[in-house]
């Protein structure tokens, strides 16, 4: 059985890789960043060219599905580099391929503030994708570089789903009906989202789960829910999960260099700090737990297949190129 995490915002090192071995991690989307500008992405992209080799043993950077599979059989974990915000394009439209050449593919329209692209879910009013953000889409779209809506706003997020000629993704979120949150997703957005063929990454962060975060079981009654609102195709993992994670780099995350004043993100001021680790999922070692707490909630075989990591799979295999673009366009030449 494949297990795929459609996200986690980890410091990566070599014990964290090692955890994804021991969980059997088929392939996880990493965070390459937030709010860098297109040279510091570029730094954090070459980090993990130096990552990936001093981890060959355990990882490797996957640009293509078959990648995935590949490195998947060779018992090392398929890494898909990502960004949490489109602040890596600096506003430069030819930059989407750019990126995707080097690697890039997956990228969150916005993050927790309005940008050049679109609104926020934290923001009071949501403008919608702006002339540049359906561009932006656009070239996602050319290029396969999956569109992430996890933190954008309702308007944007709808018209993202409509705009796009491929199906999307909310990689880390829930359902704002099961528990109301600025982050979680409205129904609107995830039948949208559904019926265009996209994927929702169920997530076991407490700030965002609420109730179903107290025990892997509850967890598995959202999954359950979640499925009865978009249907079991529609729906897979996306732990969110910080591993390394400190109150310094949480800060960061929450407020970069735009704001002066406290940001809390998906916490708040009475829940400013580092959430702890989950008891039930400290780390990715505890994945196959996730499956067993499944099966316990009365999915059958192939359903829980599809949730851990199928589901994600054919996603990819939609979305992502079918063979590396920037080798295909050096041979073209």
């Amino acid at each position: 059985m494949q297990y795929v995490d459609g996200l986690e915002c980890s410091e990566f090192d070599r014990e964290v890789f090692t955890e994804l071995r021991e969980g059997g991690l088929s392939c996880v989307t990493v965070t390459c960043g937030y709010w860098g500008d297109a040279l510091e992405s570029l730094d954090s992209l070459a980090a993990w060219r130096d990552l990936e080799r001093q981890n060959s043993d355990l990882i490797g950077i996957a640009r293509t599905t078959a990648d995935i599979e590949r490195l998947a059989a060779g018992d090392r974990t398929a890494i898909l580099l990502g960004f949490q915000n489109s602040s890596f394009l600096s506003g430069r439209i030819r930059f989407v391929e750019f990126f995707a050449d080097l690697g890039v593919r997956v990228a969150q329209l916005t993050y927790n503030i309005q940008n050049d692209v679109g609104g926020s879910c934290y923001e009071t009013t949501d403008s919608g994708l702006t002339r540049f953000g359906r561009e932006v889409v656009a070239e996602m779209n050319r290029v396969g570089m999956v569109i992430d809506l996890s933190h954008v706003g309702e308007r944007t997020s709808l018209e993202a789903i409509g705009h796009s000629t491929k199906p999307v993704a909310v990689t880390h979120a829930n359902p704002a009906s099961l528990v109301p949150h600025p982050r979680n997703k409205s129904d609107e957005v995830l039948k949208e989202l559904a019926a265009r063929g996209g994927m929702l990454g169920v997530s076991g962060y407490r700030n965002i789960s609420g109730p179903y975060a107290e025990s892997i079981d509850r967890w598995a009654e959202m999954v359950a829910r979640t499925v009865d609102l978009i249907g079991i195709d529609h729906v897979g993992i996306g732990t969110d999960l910080g591993r390394k994670v400190t109150f310094e780099h949480l800060q960061w995350m929450r407020q970069g260099r735009w704001s002066k004043q406290p940001q809390y993100g998906a916490g708040s001021a009475a829940n400013p700090g580092k959430q702890p680790p989950l008891p039930w999922f400290p780390d990715t070692r505890a994945f196959p737990a996730k499956e067993e707490a499944l099966r316990r909630h009365g999915f059958d075989e192939k359903s829980v297949a599809a949730v851990m990591g199928e589901n994600w799979m054919r996603f990819y295999r939609e979305v992502l190129p079918a063979e590396d673009h920037a080798n295909a366009a050096r041979r073209e030449e």
